[in-house]
């Protein structure tokens, strides 16, 4: 089990920045995938951003140009920097990991996630 706990939100005003870290703990895949998402309020979540432990990036649209994601070179912090924020970032982000198991299924585990408030 892969415990992911999900720091760094908190209240920042329009065109601010923030940087939002998620610790791994318990991570023995040699090989997976940390992804960002975030869900508004009445809405499911959504993808915002993933990294793979060779490197590939991928962003949302909606970030793209705004966001950097990155992994330390332990490989189990994650981070997500996000400047330019408008209030329709105001969200809850939550980190997940994802990696394949022995038997060849995939696995996925979530952190609690951190309240992001961008104010006008």
């Amino acid at each position: 089990h892969v415990d992911l706990v999900e720091s760094g939100g908190g209240s920042v005003q329009t065109g601010g920045s923030l940087t939002l870290s998620c610790v791994a703990t318990d991570l023995t895949a040699y090989e997976y995938v940390m992804r960002w998402y975030r869900q508004f309020p009445g809405k499911e979540r959504e993808f915002v951003s993933d990294i793979t432990t060779d490197g590939h990036i991928r962003y949302a649209d909606s970030v793209k140009g705004r966001a950097t994601i990155s992994l330390d070179s332990a490989k189990t912090t994650l981070y997500l920097q996000m400047n330019s924020l408008t209030p329709e970032d105001t969200a809850i982000y939550y980190c997940q990991e994802s990696h394949y198991q022995s038997d060849g299924s995939s696995v996925n585990y979530w952190g609690p996630g951190t309240q992001v408030t961008v104010t006008s």
